[in-house]
């Protein structure tokens, strides 16, 4: 499954939040494969796209996040997946 996360510094954070990022604390644990993380030009935040099978790992790796972020996670499915599932739903 792929998972389609957005975050945003909380207020007074971006010392804390930089600090983990350098010391490699960015990097998902187990179980869960980045495939790219992208940062918003004006500090505030930014998204990446994550692969996992295991749903409790990416909610463990947020919530070791989640004193300096604001973390939101979408399931998320590509065009190959969702054009079937459209066709059928709308009979086209």
């Amino acid at each position: 499954m792929k998972f389609l996360s957005t975050w945003s510094i909380r207020p007074g954070c971006v010392p804390e939040a930089v600090a983990r990022f350098l010391s490699g604390q960015a990097n998902p644990g187990a179980g869960i494969t980045l495939l790219g993380r992208w940062h918003k030009a004006d500090g505030s935040g930014g998204f990446s796209l994550s692969e996992s099978d295991d749903p409790a790992a990416l909610y463990a790796f947020s919530v070791a996040w989640a004193d300096v972020l604001e973390i939101h996670s979408s399931l998320v499915v590509e065009d190959a997946e969702a054009g079937p599932v459209l066709a059928k739903a709308f009979k086209q």
